[in-house]
């Protein structure tokens, strides 16, 4: 079999290629990519060849959200067979340190997370990954729902971190990917008001029609609208998918009190200029998320009986023979590109 992939070879570069076949384990499974969704993380990889410490070696390959057709099965795995779609969990941890035992599987330092290096991702025809990060796919959930799975889970680990709840006050600072993904969990969650905040208007178009209220920040004054919206009171949960110093300021500002601030973008290194005595006046939790651990059967399930639709943050799909053409526009047109979604 021919697994086809794209390399990433340099900075905005990337060339047609073939990877190897993967070898598998006996408690693997051999998956046909259907769908591969283009996260903000890919983007940056391919536009900056780094985030942080993690720099990237070349040739690299990209992606890491992901569903497909097995089609073949280890000899231990029981539970998957060939001809099950799977939405695949993309860090594998250790298993056997501290923070795996202790339930924190998300924090394992050894973890091997397509895409980021030194790990490749998954953007090519086969992969081989182990069956207890295979999640099968209801009938009804298609392959392409499936990939967004992933980032679908952070949003839940976002609302349930801040401890979302039937009729709280949210309001999510970014309305990207994580953003739309948060707002969706929080609905899900039962928040009754949502408010979103960006300066890209197609974006809080969308936020808007998945039943958000929405400021763009560029016309307005964030926090003094936010706060006559809620009466003066302020939102019970405030989360933040941007991470710049403006933002994680208004969530302080905007936060209502006893209320709960979560972190989830990382815009900056350093953040500066918060107004600390909030912290303690209004007697304020901060809490951050680090992707997500135990989450992808309820994002699937949410997704499969219609509590979630996840298909609303798709703007964009593209035939994998286009993936070079997809990152470009990704990157070039971000005012209009709410999600792509590369289809195989």
């Amino acid at each position: 079999m021919v697994n086809r992939t794209f390399y990433q070879t340099g900075i905005r570069r990337m060339e047609a290629g073939e990877a190897p076949m993967p070898t598998m384990g006996d408690e693997d499974v051999l998956v046909k990519i259907q769908a591969v969704g283009i996260c903000g993380s890919d983007l940056h990889y391919y536009d900056k060849g780094r985030i942080g410490a993690f720099a990237v070696k070349y040739p690299f390959i990209l992606g890491h959200e992901a569903a497909g057709e097995i089609v073949e099965v280890g000899k231990k795995v029981r539970h998957l067979k060939v001809g099950d779609r799977v939405a695949m969990e993309p860090g594998i941890p250790c298993y056997h340190c501290e923070m795996c035992l202790s339930g924190h599987y998300n924090l394992c330092p050894d973890v091997r997370f397509w895409a980021t290096p030194p790990y490749d991702g998954c953007l090519m025809d086969y992969v081989a990954h182990p069956a207890a990060f295979s999640f099968k796919l209801p009938e009804n959930v298609s392959c392409k729902e499936g990939a967004l799975i992933e980032p679908l889970a952070i949003g839940l680990n976002a609302a349930k971190t801040g401890g979302v709840q039937l009729g709280d006050t949210v309001v999510i600072f970014g309305s990207g990917c994580i953003g739309l993904v948060t707002l969706l969990a929080s609905k899900g969650y039962g928040a009754s008001l949502v408010i979103v905040v960006d300066v890209l208007e197609k974006r809080l178009a969308t936020a808007q029609r998945m039943g958000a209220e929405t400021l763009n920040s560029r016309n307005c004054d964030a926090v003094a609208e936010i706060m006559a919206m809620t009466g003066g009171k302020g939102a019970n949960v405030v989360i933040d998918c941007c991470g710049i110093s403006q933002t994680v300021r208004q969530s302080l500002q905007v936060a209502a009190p006893a209320g709960c601030v979560v972190l989830v973008g990382l815009g900056e290194d350093e953040i500066n200029g918060l107004p600390m005595g909030l912290l303690s006046t209004k007697e304020l939790t901060v809490r951050s998320i680090f992707r997500y651990k135990n989450l992808y059967p309820t994002a699937i399930n949410a997704v499969a009986s219609g509590s979630i639709d996840i298909r609303q943050i798709i703007s964009h799909t593209f035939p994998f023979e286009q993936t070079p053409q997809a990152f470009e526009e990704c990157i070039e047109n971000v005012r209009d590109i709410v999600k792509g979604v590369i289809l195989f």
